[in-house]
């Protein structure tokens, strides 16, 4: 049953003018599987082996190209170009070795966050946008004892990061120490992440939130990247933590997003931080229904997780403004309807992740130019894409190391 409908003056549930209506286009799996091909060849065609790839306005902002982040910078894009050939979607020409090497080589010069104030102390050990990231991103199309031993050691250094999110704290470390032990078989990497998991238990406020301090501000977030749902999927994640355990993380989780949803005539949204009422709701991955839709499909009440996407599917894609990204755009918010489909079965919510697959991809033709990189960038779209091809449900990085 859905919470009691809850407005704040005149909040409404998103702001209808961020998003667009939808393409007439219908799915066609040669047509899709088409665009994702095409994306991967303009990023072959767009790479610099030196320079790496061309970075967007949004994705370089107060840093020093070329980016070599996991979230915005090249090691994401070989990440995905990698992902994408062993899933026999697309076969890159490049080698993906030498510009991995080339991405760490470029880390080591210039951080991306070398310009930016108030990053938190253990940043180089950071997933998203440290050096933790690139390692990764290396030891899969190199596998390494030396990428091994260096990214082992950051994950190590980042067990009591004050950011405590998967962008830059421990739960995104614990996410690389857990695909690392599936791929490597080393026991080392369940004890680093028994560390790191257990550093984020006690950092978990009583009321069952974590307090973020990052870039200067404290906060308590509900979303993936910032907040909440990241860190309880972090420690969910590969069925490490004990099941007593996991059992009352979902139940207290569940409980705090019923209390926080807003609510109306069925559908629903959160806010970005617990205690944020004067800003506009965001519908996005990053922010919003379908960041919280995609991280809690296995335990979170289905009448409000369905509820949660039945407004992503309503508001429409987001406009051009955000884009086709994972993380703030059409492909990001299309990954509520997989795992709607996953949790119930109901093809409906399949036809309606296709449906913002083709328009994501008309998208990026639309954009006119290629947007290198994994969450705001096209090989994020491509993922998407192939990931509605096969009926698969795991988000990248988040769900699918």
């Amino acid at each position: 049953m859905l919470p009691a409908p809850v407005r704040q003056g005149n909040r409404v549930l998103y702001e209808p003018e961020a998003h667009e209506p939808l393409t007439d286009e219908t799915w066609d799996p040669g047509r899709v599987a088409g665009g994702i091909r095409a994306i991967v060849a303009d990023a072959d065609a767009a790479f610099d082996p030196d320079a790496l790839w061309p970075a967007d306005e949004w994705d370089v902002w107060e840093a020093t190209p070329p980016m070599k982040d996991l979230y915005v910078g090249a090691s994401g894009v070989v990440w995905a170009l990698d992902a994408l050939r062993r899933r026999g979607h697309a076969e890159t020409t490049l080698d993906l070795t030498s510009a991995a090497r080339r991405v760490l080589e470029a880390w080591h010069q210039t951080p991306d966050y070398a310009q930016w104030d108030d990053v938190p102390s253990q940043a180089p050990a950071a997933l998203l946008m440290g050096e933790s990231g690139p390692l990764l991103a290396a030891w899969r199309v190199e596998s390494s004892a030396d990428l091994a031993d260096r990214l082992f050691a950051r994950v190590r250094e980042n067990v009591d990061n004050e950011a405590v999110e998967i962008m830059w704290g421990a739960p995104g470390t614990m996410l690389a120490a857990r695909a690392m032990l599936d791929w490597t078989g080393e026991e080392r990497w369940a004890d680093a992440w028994r560390d790191s998991a257990e550093a984020l238990w006690k950092a978990r406020d009583p009321d069952g939130l974590w307090t973020n301090r990052l870039y200067g501000e404290t906060f308590r977030s509900l979303g993936p990247p910032h907040g909440l749902v990241g860190n309880v999927l972090a420690l969910r994640a590969g069925g490490l933590l004990a099941p007593e355990r996991v059992e009352r993380l979902e139940q207290e989780t569940a409980a705090i997003l019923e209390r926080l949803a807003l609510t109306e005539d069925g559908l629903a949204n959160w806010p970005r931080r617990e205690d944020t009422n004067d800003e506009a709701l965001r519908l996005q991955w990053c922010n919003g229904a379908p960041g919280i839709v995609a991280a809690t499909a296995d335990y979170l009440d289905e009448e409000l997780l369905l509820a949660g996407a039945e407004l992503t599917w309503q508001a429409g894609s987001p406009g051009m403004d955000k884009g086709s990204s994972l993380c703030h755009g059409t492909a990001g918010n299309g990954y509520a309807f997989l795992k709607a489909f996953e949790r119930t079965g109901d093809e409906r919510w399949l036809e309606r992740a296709r449906h913002f697959a083709v328009h994501a991809l008309e998208q990026v033709a639309h954009r006119g130019r290629g947007r290198y990189s994994l969450w705001t960038g096209d090989v994020g779209v491509a993922l998407y894409a192939a990931d509605c091809l096969g009926e698969r449900s795991a988000y990248p990085i988040i769900d699918s190391l």
